[in-house]
């Protein structure tokens, strides 16, 4: 649930998004602006793990490491097999900066998908290119090491020609719910609870496997 104060639930998504793509992990990016690329611009960086040795000392080992991730930067390893490691483990979780960017090899996969909900001229258009994003992510087929994100902002957004079509709105998160159930992918939606009906609203929260209301504090900035 947006917050109409403050854009918290941006900083929400953007983590969110950010922590696919950094784990090579296929994206769809559904918002009501004209170009949601754009938004892969403002994704922020993860934040490199401080080395509690001397910074001026050196092992072959990171410099090896270090040389390694020059060569995944520049000529794009994309293995889903692969994951961020750090000390030899895998790493799930990241801290994230949100003062630098994303570095550009992360956009440039072929597994990010932006939809504008202003072209898509009815849900079932939407539905489909849900549905075949999610085909290749089937919990079915044995392959666990893959997994997909969906973010969708600001559903229910004026700009979207079906926002006053509540039902079928209804329809359409209760229908991606059950393809995401079947898939290996979580999906997170945000919407502005004040331009809902709160009978509307209310049934929006029960289908939500977990609901986030984000409320900004008066008198703490943002990014504090």
């Amino acid at each position: 649930m947006e917050d109409i104060e403050a854009p918290h639930h941006m900083l929400l998504l953007r983590n969110f998004m950010s922590q696919g793509l950094v784990h090579n992990q296929p994206l769809l990016y559904a918002s009501p602006s004209r170009e949601p690329r754009a938004f892969l611009g403002t994704l922020p960086s993860p934040v490199l793990p401080k080395d509690d040795k001397s910074r001026d000392q050196e092992t072959e080992h990171e410099k090896g490491l270090r040389i390694a991730w020059q060569y995944r930067k520049y000529f794009g390893e994309h293995d889903q097999n692969i994951g961020v490691q750090r000390d030899g483990k895998p790493e799930y979780c990241n801290d994230f900066d949100l003062r630098k960017p994303l570095e550009r090899h992360f956009l440039s996969s072929q597994n990010i998908d932006c939809i504008s909900l202003q072209s898509s001229s009815n849900l079932a258009s939407f539905s489909g290119r849900c549905s075949t994003f999610l085909a290749q992510l089937s919990r079915y087929d044995g392959n666990i090491t893959c997994a997909g994100r969906i973010a969708i902002q600001s559903f229910f957004s004026p700009q979207c020609e079906y926002s006053n079509m509540e039902w079928e709105m209804l329809s359409f998160i209760r229908s991606l719910k059950g393809m995401v159930r079947s898939s290996n992918a979580v999906a997170v939606i945000t919407f502005p609870p004040s331009l809902v009906s709160p009978s509307f609203s209310k049934r929006w929260q029960h289908l939500a496997d977990t609901l986030l209301s984000v409320r900004a504090i008066p008198g703490i900035p943002l990014y504090q």
